[in-house]
């Protein structure tokens, strides 16, 4: 394993406060939500997806996204905050509460796009044209493609499929785009197979690639797709999260181990993995089922003392 050549900075966009919490089944209050995500945002994050402007039926943990937004953007009007939409109403909802970025998603597999959002990957491609005409000059617009990596229904999706629409998505004028390993469990070998012939269609355009960590892959692929040049992220504080439409995911990335991994490297996130850490710690504490590695271990505690020896 090398660590020469690595991109000197990376960013992170946190998650969290969306992918995170949004299959957590009790309801978290809204004022606890903000809380939360100011925490978040005090260990320095520039850029987060904060919440999704879906049906209440489809994620009751998010519906008071309308109230979330603003809140927080007040305080915090630094920062970037990304809001995912399914359609035309949602990406209304999230102008109107004043996100930066528009987030839309469809996956590469078909499968998968089908059980998801219950269309064609053609028809999610022709879809999100009235949304991008929407966005276009009040708020950025990301695409992320779910899928991009491993399905759980059709397994190893095929890297020039990826290529071929992210060719798609960039004729349509969006400001970035998000490559996602949705279940977790694509090997780095395939992980780097990938990136390596997805590169090409990427060259000009901000990629984030947003991993979880089903199968401990995580940290591996992170170093991964450095390796290829890539430094942007997803990841949630305490690794929280899992894709609700695809059976058997686990968490997310986690933050404090992705930023305790790159500042051993030299590889600057602006971020202290103490604080994040500090914060993973608040989010368990408050009953949350946290899977970081830093959060569970002895990372930042004090040393226990040394038992004296009686002479």
């Amino acid at each position: 394993m090398h660590f020469d050549g690595l991109p000197k900075n990376a960013v992170i966009r946190e998650v969290c406060p969306r992918d995170g919490f949004q299959g957590i089944c009790d309801f978290i209050p809204t004022e606890k939500k903000v809380e939360f995500i100011g925490q978040m945002l005090s260990t320095g994050i520039k850029e987060m997806e904060i919440t999704s402007f879906v049906s209440p039926k489809a994620i009751p943990q998010l519906s008071d996204a309308a109230q979330v937004l603003p809140a927080v953007k007040k305080e915090h009007p630094d920062v970037e905050f990304t809001a995912l939409v399914p359609n035309v109403r949602g990406a209304e909802n999230a102008l109107a509460a004043g996100a930066d970025v528009v987030n839309v998603v469809f996956s590469v597999s078909e499968s998968h796009n089908i059980a998801n959002i219950r269309r064609t990957v053609e028809q999610s491609l022709s879809g999100m044209d009235d949304i991008i005409a929407l966005v276009r000059g009040k708020a950025k617009i990301c695409v992320s493609m779910a899928t991009s990596f491993m399905c759980p229904f059709e397994g190893r999706i095929d890297p020039r499929r990826v290529a071929e629409l992210i060719g798609k998505v960039r004729a349509k004028g969006v400001d970035c785009i998000t490559l996602a390993e949705t279940i977790g469990t694509c090997t780095p070998k395939d992980f780097t197979e990938t990136l390596q012939i997805v590169k090409p269609a990427l060259q000009g355009i901000p990629t984030y690639l947003h991993i979880h960590n089903t199968y401990g892959f995580a940290d591996m692929n992170v170093k991964c797709a450095l390796d290829e040049g890539f430094n942007r992220f997803d990841s949630a504080v305490g690794g929280l999260g899992g894709c609700p439409f695809a059976p058997g995911a686990a968490g997310n990335a986690a933050t404090e181990d992705l930023v305790y991994l790159m500042q051993s490297m030299g590889v600057d996130t602006g971020l202290d993995p103490l604080k994040v850490v500090t914060v993973a710690r608040a989010l368990k504490a408050y009953g949350l089922r946290t899977m970081g590695s830093l959060c569970a271990s002895s990372f930042g505690k004090p040393k226990p003392e040394m038992p004296v020896q009686n002479q």
